[in-house]
């Protein structure tokens, strides 16, 4: 079935009742309908719609950016279980959006997603325990943890777990290791997880799909990794790399 953001309203004093098809319809179709059909719904206490409308809020999709006002409707879904939402509290209290910068408080939230097994709560503890903020730092329980959201398939921390055995971080050195976790994040979709991947193949000899991995990498990251990435080409040997390099303008 599909529905328009108007189909998607509920009646004053009742709950929608969503199928998966019409949610996605609705969150895929024009942004200002949908911020409005998901507002009125977290009003009468939806508390995923409280979630997606937080979330509207904070990106200013289909309404004006309010990241205070966001984090009052993480915290509504938060308060009725949603580790999604506990999550983005945590975010909100790390990055400092809509509230002051409280990494004490972000690891709190964190960790109570991460309670409820949400990979995303999981790779944000594990990332504040493996730099100590927030805090004290443990890179052995960050690893597990990485470890635990890496088996649900999350890339992210498939390509942290990568990190770990290359550094030798809480658990041996490991090149193998590190280059199959970095693969597998690659194939995953995380760009960073990417980029050491095609470090991988430099090193084994594999340039021509390593440069396909690096064009991937590339159009993936965000515009400070591009730049990192280009002075990292830039700086090497290997002419291909150093060709890269001049493409993106380093």
């Amino acid at each position: 079935m599909t529905v328009t953001p108007a189909d998607s309203q509920p009646e004053a004093g009742a709950l929608p009742n969503w199928s998966t098809e019409e949610w996605r319809a609705l969150l895929t179709g024009p942004p200002e309908g949908a911020a409005q059909a998901l507002e009125q719904a977290a009003r009468g206490g939806m508390a995923l719609a409280q979630l997606y409308y937080g979330q509207f809020l904070l990106d200013g999709r289909g309404v004006a950016a309010d990241p205070r006002a966001a984090l009052h409707w993480f915290h509504q879904a938060a308060q009725a279980g949603l580790s999604m939402a506990m999550n983005m509290v945590g975010r909100c209290f790390d990055q400092g959006l809509g509230v002051a910068e409280d990494p004490a408080q972000a690891v709190a939230w964190f960790r109570a997603a991460a309670d409820q097994g949400l990979d995303w709560g999981l790779y944000n503890l594990a990332t504040m325990l493996s730099l100590g903020r927030g805090v004290a730092e443990d890179k052995a329980q960050a690893f597990e943890l990485f470890r635990q959201a890496s088996a649900q398939g999350h890339a992210k921390s498939t390509n942290m777990v990568g990190i770990f055995h290359e550094d030798g971080w809480a658990t041996p050195q490991n090149d193998l290791l590190a280059a199959y976790h970095f693969a597998r994040a690659a194939e995953g979709g995380d760009f960073r997880g990417a980029f050491n991947h095609a470090r991988m193949l430099i090193e084994a000899g594999q340039m021509e799909e390593a440069l396909t991995w690096l064009e991937t990498a590339h159009a993936g990251g965000h515009a400070r990794f591009r730049d990192q990435m280009a002075e990292w080409l830039a700086a090497r040997e290997e002419e291909p790399l150093r060709a890269l390099a001049r493409q993106w303008g380093q």
